[in-house]
């Protein structure tokens, strides 16, 4: 294997062999704290412009299942502790080493992603990027001192910003899933949505049609649904100023349901904010509480940014919180039939403890019989 090295925006150096595609890339360096799901990871268009840490030590254990795919793949590169060569699954295709390869994804193996991620949860989330010649300069990891750290002065590392990443992973053209009975006609303006999503409208009887970011809220309507679903979706949402605009128009027309970018659009819609968090919530085993009940979920994620609930006092509702930092995961606003939340319903993370959600939408719309 060819010798890699990880370079942090704040001058940390880990060494590692290279594995994937090999290429020099510069992205926004997060963690993910699944145990399993790699493959989901790798394929979730939210993880735009993303150079994406395992935590769990052992990746690519039960190969490449192309049945779990989530979307698109636009992460910018990947880092793991070990990888596994010779993966054991029976629904395996390939090596994960050959999945990253064939769609040009650069990664490095060997690196102490412990150390790592405890770097991004006490600094925060930071640009990164993967070279395959030693630095001469920087804070390597491991070494006995660091009194001879040295500032980065790469332009193109410290200035990276995720940006126009909603166009680049949603569908370019409009598309319909049926059911094989109609209860519902659902569209789902895709931000860069999780294929999951779509099943679980399906089989709950909505024919689904799925249109890109750009479209206008007149010719959604112009479909005539019964409800509209807000997909997940990388990047800063503040920056989507007409997706945003599109959803003001659409909100209190007919039901709305958004997940993830989707909740955070239709905040910023309704006239709230947003702030990025320091290392965000990405993982299977996010907890998040219900506000007015005593439960407690277990819930997935993958954002960096959350929505301040306090900007929508008098507008909208907080339903769900974080239960480690306290931060918004869910809203719903009076009289407009639209609730939105910060997680992943449809991603199994309890494993389906929030499936009600779609239930939920179900009742908006007119029942599920």
């Amino acid at each position: 294997m060819k010798d890699a090295y990880l370079v942090l925006s704040n001058g940390t150096v880990f060494s590692g062999k290279a594995i994937g595609s090999v290429k020099e890339t510069v992205g926004e360096l997060v963690f993910t704290t699944g145990m399993v799901g790699y493959m989901e990871t790798l394929t979730d268009p939210s993880y735009a412009g993303q150079i994406v840490t395992q935590t769990f030590p052992l990746i690519g254990n039960y190969g490449v299942i192309p049945e779990d795919f989530e979307g698109v793949t636009a992460v910018r590169g990947y880092v793991v502790r070990e990888l596994c060569e010779e993966p054991s699954n029976f629904r395996s295709e390939y090596g994960l080493d050959g999945f990253l390869t064939e769609n040009g994804i650069p990664g490095i193996c060997g690196v102490d992603t412990r150390e790592l991620t405890r770097i991004l949860r006490e600094e925060g989330v930071m640009n990164a990027k993967i070279v395959y010649e030693k630095p001469e300069t920087g804070d390597f990891e491991g070494a006995d001192t660091k009194e001879d750290k040295q500032p980065v002065s790469d332009e193109k590392l410290l200035n990276y910003v995720v940006s126009g990443v909603v166009h680049e992973v949603s569908c370019k053209t409009a598309y319909t899933e049926m059911p094989e009975t109609v209860k519902h006609r659902v569209v789902l303006i895709d931000y860069g949505a999780k294929k999951n999503i779509v099943r679980s409208l399906v089989k709950r009887g909505c024919a689904v049609t799925v249109v890109p970011e750009g479209t206008s809220a007149e010719e959604v309507l112009s479909y005539k649904p019964d409800g509209i679903m807000l997909s997940n979706g990388p990047g800063d949402p503040a920056e989507n100023t007409y997706c945003i605009e599109q959803i003001r128009k659409l909100v209190g027309k007919v039901p709305v349901f958004g997940i993830c970018l989707g909740h955070q659009l239709t905040a910023l819609a309704m006239g709230g904010k947003t702030m990025k968090l320091k290392y965000g919530h990405r993982g299977a085993n996010q907890p998040v509480r219900d506000v007015k009940g005593t439960r407690t979920f277990i819930t997935s994620q993958n954002h960096g940014y959350a929505v301040v609930a306090e900007s929508l006092k008098g507008i909208g509702e907080e339903t769900f919180k974080n239960a480690n930092d306290g931060s918004n995961e869910g809203m719903m606003y009076p009289g407009k039939d639209c609730f939105t939340v910060q997680f992943h319903p449809e991603a199994c993370g309890g494993p389906k403890d929030t499936d009600f959600l779609f239930d939920r939408f179900m009742d908006m719309m007119g029942g599920n019989d």
